[in-house]
């Protein structure tokens, strides 16, 4: 039997079937209405297009990206770049997409910490913890999001004037101009530092795969913590220290009718980013517990009966087990979260959506702007998804 099953003549796939041109011949069946459906849609689309530039063209609309290398004459309040509105369309939604991915990144990140620590205290033993985020996660996601943007934008701007901010801690100024942090001054050592450490990261990240793949092959355990110490906190210290960069913190000065100087953040990008954040966190909170709940209740019992304390089985056992059943969902969450910063424009913060609109309405050109905000959407909505699905693969268990 063992030879039969091992003979190579019987592991070779049956030969395939000659193709013949006849209706009977299910490929040739499935090709034709392939071929149908490609020609029906391309159809569509070549009617679609030819009625919409006909119908531009008869109402001497202008058509084109060419409006991109106009000035744009937009003011735009706040930019992570330089920005006057002497420089072109093309600048100005520059900045409306790096605006809206500063607020998508930072709360994506925010969200999922939030979210997390709701998730697990929703399971807490503890009544009171338990009932509160309970009732958190309930009222948060009955709200609308755009009610609840609304909310937080108002209370903001009911917030004393600069003369009367408050001051929670030294160096912290809350008013209705907005936050004021304290900001380190930034120099070009600075960023020699952050890319050391960056650099740092990626070589910690190789050397533990090697490690990793010699462990593999001889069995013989290696230490990674040396070299992640020298490349993730020695080097970048090194650089920094080499270049000689200032340690000078800058805070906020009252100075007029306003505070100047340290890290401003605007009322309008702080209130969208509290309202997404705490919006979405109630929806990863549940996505949390359910993968929590996913894991069979045997292994903490286990874990706890070899004298693990509470958090260490939680987070080697649980938590890495968890993980496979709470990436999927989570993605949706973060999307939904990077496509719900669109309702920024709902209260003032500049965003893609929102200088695309003005940008559209000076111009004329309204399938152009849609078509750049959809295409910036759909860019965004995809790299997240692609990181996901690549992070869930990693993670996912392997059949050996």
């Amino acid at each position: 039997m063992s030879e039969t099953t091992s003979d190579p003549r019987y592991k070779r796939r049956p030969p395939k079937r000659p193709l013949r041109l006849s209706w009977s011949d299910e490929r040739v069946r499935g090709i034709f209405w392939q071929i149908v459906v490609v020609a029906a849609v391309g159809s569509v689309i070549y009617w679609l297009w030819s009625n919409t530039s006909h119908n531009l063209a008869v109402r001497r609309i202008a058509t084109g990206f060419g409006f991109l290398d106009r000035e744009a004459g937009l003011p735009i309040a706040e930019s992570l770049i330089p920005y006057d509105p002497t420089n072109t369309y093309a600048r100005a939604l520059f900045v409306g997409l790096l605006n809206t991915l500063k607020v998508a990144e930072v709360g994506i990140v925010l969200a999922t910490i939030l979210g997390t620590a709701i998730g697990i205290a929703r399971l807490s033993k503890n009544f009171l913890l338990s009932r509160i985020a309970g009732a958190y996660i309930e009222i948060i996601r009955d709200l609308p999001l755009l009610l609840q943007l609304l909310f937080w934008y108002t209370i903001l701007q009911g917030l004393p004037g600069p003369r009367q901010a408050l001051k929670p801690m030294e160096g912290v100024v809350l008013s209705n101009r907005g936050l004021k942090l304290p900001a380190l001054m930034w120099e070009n050592a600075h960023t020699a530092a952050l890319v050391a450490f960056v650099l740092g990261i990626v070589g910690t990240w190789l050397y533990a795969r090697m490690a990793r793949a010699k462990q593999m092959a001889d069995g013989q355990p290696r230490k990674g913590w040396p070299a992640a110490r020298g490349l993730i906190l020695v080097l970048p210290v090194v650089v920094w220290y080499a270049l000689g960069a200032p340690w000078e913190i800058e805070y906020p000065v009252l100075r007029g009718f306003n505070f100047r100087g340290g890290m401003n953040i605007s009322p309008e990008y702080f209130a969208l980013l509290i309202g997404l954040v705490t919006y979405t966190a109630g929806f990863i909170a549940e996505v949390v517990r359910a993968g929590i709940m996913s894991v069979n209740k045997g292994q903490r019992e286990a874990a706890q009966a070899l004298g693990l304390k509470h958090g260490s089985v939680l987070r080697l056992i649980v938590m890495p087990q968890a993980l496979r059943v709470i990436i999927p969902p989570m993605t949706s969450n973060y999307l939904n979260l990077t496509k719900n910063s669109s309702l920024a424009v709902a209260i003032g913060y500049q965003d893609i959506v929102s200088i695309a609109n003005t940008t559209l309405n000076q111009t004329g050109q309204a399938i152009e702007g849609i078509a750049i905000i959809m295409a910036v959407y759909l860019t965004i909505s995809l790299s997240i998804s692609l990181f996901m699905n690549w992070y869930n693969a990693r993670i996912a268990l392997v059949e050996r």
